[in-house]
């Protein structure tokens, strides 16, 4: 699978397009996300089980530009810029905020029941790290519910037919 997608904000201005790729190898993705504030390019790359393995960040705002390396390690240790982030240790993977992009891998995982994650979530755009636990759960073809475990937030995702998401509730659409 190769595809374009491009996303728009509903909260708020912003815009998101990116070219993934899935192979037998994993999934990758090249894009860039803009809102009124900020514009993040990014490159992302799993491992063929769909776990996260490298997310790269540049985020430009006024005051200037931020850079992030966040690497998963093959025994569930994460890094950001070469240093050790324990707070995210086990974490299969990355949540980038405003993305509808992240919610790809755990909910192509999904195999009919659901699922808890720990998720490295990455703000934008401050691109600071913290823990965030999540469950994915399947609600029919094509449709997951996203439940914030630390939040008790909830949303219906709407997915195309490659699991990739299509509307995101209060958040974004696929144009």
């Amino acid at each position: 699978m190769r595809r374009f997608l491009a996303w728009r904000g509903l909260d708020e201005w912003r815009a998101e397009a990116c070219t993934v790729v899935r192979t037998e190898r994993g999934f990758q993705a090249v894009g860039v996300q803009v809102g009124v504030s900020h514009r993040v390019d990014y490159g992302l790359e799993t491992g063929p089980d769909l776990y996260t393995r490298r997310l790269v960040l540049t985020v430009q705002t006024e005051p200037g530009e931020r850079s992030l390396l966040l690497e998963r390690e093959d025994d569930g240790a994460w890094l950001a810029n070469g240093e050790p982030l324990p707070l995210v240790d086990g974490a299969l993977d990355c949540d980038l905020a405003l993305s509808p992009l992240t919610n790809y891998m755990p909910a192509a995982r999904l195999r009919g029941e659901p699922v808890d994650h720990v998720m490295a979530w990455v703000d934008v755009p401050s691109l600071e790290v913290s823990r965030s636990e999540q469950r994915y759960e399947p609600l029919g073809p094509g449709r997951v519910r996203f439940v914030g475990l630390d939040d008790g937030f909830t949303a219906d995702l709407e997915l195309d037919e490659h699991g990739l998401v299509t509307r995101y509730p209060g958040l974004a659409e696929r144009v």
